[in-house]
């Protein structure tokens, strides 16, 4: 071996891996590192079944510091993100989150993202994957006038379970108690003297929260978090089993330029005036879509036996095919396989019987709704 040459990355052009403000935190937890959206991330810790029931019956912690953190504002900011985005920014009161999508001139999804009005501007979170190419679309639609601050030194946690609260209420300190946040609701604290904004939302189904914090206190506000007993860490892994059961889209799977919010069953991510009105992009095929119905429609399936069918799968009624799978797993909470897939309309209700090809072989599937797991947000006593 001694006469081959040894070539790094830069030297045949592929992109360097980047590292998050918690890395050598993830590591000296005893985390897998995976690449994932160009970051070095946690796939797990313990195992991914043991870390998604932990998390369903008391409360996990994760990174999500690779999502992109923008902060949008400037004169005319917010006519200007209207027409960007299908929103009606009229009605986002203070501080608290709403879901909006990223659209292409034909109606498209570039990205899913969570849109918050702050005191002069407005708050996002967009997908780590798309986060640069977002930040391109915005710099080009948005005018001269509006300025795009990328938070890239800021970090981003995600406090998940119904233990979540109990373990973050004695480590917060606010003008207001954290009890006082119900779900889809934000607001500023203060975490051991650090500032934190947190709002109680998240990408799992269960009660939870996302903590905005500097970079440079990510390991001091992890530690503190997960010195509480109710607290483990929690990799990727468990994450998209949580996600898929809670039957949330995962961006570049289940969304894409190539799905349409109306196919795809985010019409609540369109505020009404704006569907009455249009005016945003990709409008003429979302509102024709709205009154005429779509060809294609993303349902969730449960399938027969212990094999799950993984994204690709093709999906068929008899002797036709009819869909394709986006999403799939096993769901550790249901012990049986999911999927979620785009199937012609025609076969869409739910109690349809279908099959899935796995490897070959024919699985048994019925639609079924979604989501496979209740939603546990806190909206109030």
């Amino acid at each position: 071996m001694g006469d081959v040459h040894s070539i790094n990355d830069e030297e045949v052009g592929e992109p360097e891996v980047l590292t998050l403000p918690l890395d050598a935190w993830h590591r000296g937890r005893g985390g897998r590192m995976v690449e994932f959206a160009g970051y070095w991330m946690p796939v797990q810790y313990e195992g991914i079944i043991a870390e998604h029931l932990w998390t369903r019956t008391s409360a996990g912690l994760f990174d999500v510091s690779h999502m992109g953190q923008l902060y949008i504002s400037g004169e005319g900011v917010e006519p200007a993100l209207e027409a960007v985005l299908p929103i009606d920014l009229a009605t986002l009161k203070p501080n608290g989150p709403r879901y909006s999508l990223l659209l292409d001139e034909n109606g498209g999804v570039l990205d899913d993202l969570m849109v918050t009005r702050w005191s002069n501007g407005f708050y996002l979170v967009v997908n780590g994957a798309t986060k640069w190419d977002d930040i391109g679309h915005l710099r080009e639609h948005l005018p001269d006038e509006v300025t795009i601050n990328h938070l890239d030194d800021s970090a981003l946690l995600a406090l998940q379970g119904p233990q979540a609260a109990a373990a973050l209420e004695r480590i917060v300190a606010g003008d207001q108690p954290l009890s006082s946040l119900t779900f889809m609701k934000g607001a500023a604290f203060k975490i051991d003297g650090v500032d934190a904004w947190i709002s109680r939302s998240g990408y799992t189904g269960e009660d939870g929260f996302e903590i905005s914090i500097p970079a440079e206190a990510a390991e001091r506000v992890a530690d503190l978090i997960c010195a509480q007993p109710e607290v483990k860490p929690i990799g990727l892994g468990a994450r998209d089993s949580l996600r898929l059961e809670a039957g949330l889209p995962l961006y570049g799977h289940d969304l894409s330029p190539e799905t349409s919010p109306v196919e795809a069953g985010l019409l609540f991510g369109i505020n009404k005036r704006r569907r009455a009105e249009g005016g945003f992009p990709g409008a003429d095929r979302i509102l024709r879509e709205i009154a005429d119905g779509t060809a294609r429609k993303w349902v969730g399936l449960v399938l027969e036996g212990r094999q799950a069918a993984r994204e690709g799968a093709t999906v068929h009624f008899g002797a036709d095919q009819i869909g394709v799978v986006t999403s799939g797993g096993f769901s550790p909470s249901r012990e049986q396989p999911i999927a979620m897939a785009y199937v012609t309309t025609a076969h869409a209700a739910p109690g349809t019987k279908l099959e899935i090809e796995v490897r070959g072989k024919r699985l048994a599937a019925e639609i079924v709704p979604t989501p496979f797991v209740p939603h546990r947000y806190f909206r109030g006593a």
